[in-house]
């Protein structure tokens, strides 16, 4: 496929990232202005990979044995579009519901259907880079997604600071007059709501999908199939899986407490309602747009980097930049210091985004695309899972309270995770084919 058949393909992800990322940079700010407390956030959070780890397998599927007039993947990823904006309109609106539950639990629903909604947008994107692209093009296919998730990750990130600082829109909560989330962060999610629909559509009217080569509809296989594939996932899949395992768990602390770590250890304040902590919540959003913005451009060299030092090579190269990145947030004291380290956690979320599945995908049987790319999901929620679980006893027993030392752990997780990457079996990377070929021909001769 030509290059721009290949950003065609890949250009949803732009919106369904924007989406993501003022989920990312916002929803604990929401939760916390919703009554909810810093220790227990991680548990709220739960929401997003529980409701991942379920979807993303029955979508997958299902989407696996799905032929109609938009194709395989398509209407799934449209569906989910639909009910992802609507989600996002309804986020900051939660405490209209508030005469008859909490606004903090209403919040939390509402966050489980975005990332229900996004979880099924997101799958059949995975599946149709796999579907469409041959061997020697996943990478970059891989890596055109990546940067169009940068694009869109920092476009979100950074919206409800542009909002405030060009439009002069408040970024503090009102709760006398019952804004209990800041004007800048509403109508940032309503903008989100609107270019995540039309990303998405831009990609089901540009993208063709192919019929099944022998005109045949796909064959139907009963839902509990999914268990029997679960059953047989292949060896390389399982070695990612630990690599997969400690990348996750540190991206999870990241999105849940880098707004308080910020808030108390670089601007002294620990108060969700003061104008320190709202600035630090706007920098943050700079800072995750910095990130995004440095794995969007990263991601470009990923082919290149790739070529010369393998798919195995590049990833561990990724993963500990960011740990580097990670770890020096404990030293920085200085807000604009710390787009320096999230330098290095944007080339490490360029490799997660895109090398794991340029070297699963060579893995994985075609008729099955869909279901292992959702059951591989499982090796990214889990993590979040578990971090969610205890991510909240570490920061109250174990970190006293100082939520930096979360990132600082996180920097530990990327080191085990880079170690990791060379235990995985990558026998469809043509870096180590070629090898072997040159090898084989030394030895012949």
């Amino acid at each position: 496929m030509t290059f721009w058949d290949i950003w065609n393909m890949t250009f949803g992800f732009l919106g369904i990232q924007f989406g993501l990322a003022l989920q990312n940079a916002n929803v604990s700010r929401i939760l916390q202005s919703f009554g909810a407390d810093v220790d227990h956030l991680s548990l709220f959070w739960i929401a997003a990979p529980l409701t991942g780890m379920i979807v993303q397998p029955i979508i997958g599927h299902y989407s696996d044995q799905t032929w109609t007039r938009l194709g395989r993947r398509r209407p799934f990823f449209l569906a989910g579009a639909v009910m992802a904006s609507l989600a996002l309109v309804m986020m900051p609106n939660a405490p209209l519901l508030a005469p008859y539950i909490s606004p903090m639990f209403i919040g939390a629903g509402i966050l489980m259907i975005m990332d229900a909604s996004i979880n099924v947008a997101m799958e059949p994107f995975r599946a149709l880079v796999a579907d469409l692209l041959p061997s020697d093009q996943r990478t970059l296919g891989f890596s055109v997604q990546t940067s169009l998730i940068g694009v869109g990750a920092v476009l979100g990130a950074i919206l409800p600071y542009l909002l405030t600082n060009w439009f002069g829109i408040s970024n503090v909560p009102e709760p006398e007059s019952g804004d209990l989330v800041a004007h800048n962060v509403t109508y940032a999610f309503y903008i989100g709501a609107a270019v995540l629909m039309g990303s998405v559509l831009w990609t089901v009217i540009k993208t063709k999908e192919y019929p099944p080569e022998d005109g045949n509809h796909p064959e139907k296989m009963p839902f509990w199939q999914i268990g029997k594939d679960f059953l047989k996932i292949p060896k390389t899949m399982k070695q990612l899986g630990v690599v997969q395992f400690f990348s996750w768990f540190a991206l999870f602390s990241m999105w849940v407490y880098m707004v308080p770590a910020v808030a108390e250890h670089v601007y002294g304040s620990t108060d969700n309602a003061s104008q320190a902590y709202a600035d630090a919540g706007d920098w943050v959003g700079i800072l995750q747009g910095v990130y995004n913005g440095v794995a969007a451009v990263f991601a470009f060299l990923l082919p290149w980097i790739a070529k010369k030092i393998g798919r195995k090579g590049t990833h561990a190269l990724c993963l500990f930049l960011g740990a580097i990145g990670f770890l020096s947030f404990f030293i920085i004291k200085d807000p604009a210091l710390l787009i320096f380290p999230m330098i290095g956690v944007g080339i490490a979320w360029a490799g997660i985004l895109a090398m794991p599945y340029s070297i699963l995908a060579g893995a994985l049987p075609a008729h099955k695309m869909g279901v292992y790319m959702g059951i591989f999901n499982f090796f990214i929620t889990i993590p979040q899972i578990c971090n969610g679980l205890i991510g909240g006893i570490m920061v109250k027993h174990i970190y006293g309270g100082h939520t930096i030392f979360a990132l600082v752990f996180s920097g530990i997780c990327l080191l085990i995770a880079a170690v990791s990457v060379f235990f995985v079996d990558d026998k469809d990377d043509p870096v180590q084919l070629s090898f072997r070929y040159k090898q084989r021909i030394r030895l012949s001769t």
